[in-house]
C-alpha cells in the first residue's frame, strides 16, 4: 500500500469491513488468517485498514466475471 507518512491509518471493525467487501464477517476473519488481510486493533476488537479494503474489493471487482450483456433483436 502507498500511504503517505503523514497520514494516519484509517481502521474499521469487522463488521464494517464485511459490509464494504459485501460478504459475510467470518470472511474477514478468514482472509485475515489467511493473510489476505491484514488485522489490526486489539485481541478482543479486530480493525482492518480501509485502503486494504478498498484496493482487495477492487481486485475483487476486477476478477469478477462480467454480466452477459441482453442481445437485441
Amino acid at each position: 500500500m502507498n500511504r503517505s507518512p503523514h497520514r494516519p491509518r484509517r481502521t474499521v471493525p469487522t463488521q464494517l469491513a464485511a459490509l464494504a467487501l459485501d460478504v459475510p464477517p467470518a470472511t474477514v476473519r478468514k482472509w485475515a488468517s489467511r493473510g489476505r488481510l491484514t488485522r489490526y486493533g486489539t485481541q478482543a476488537r479486530a480493525e482492518y485498514d480501509l485502503d486494504e479494503l478498498f484496493a482487495l474489493h477492487d481486485k475483487r471487482q476486477a476478477a469478477a466475471p462480467s454480466p452477459q450483456q441482453p442481445t437485441s433483436s
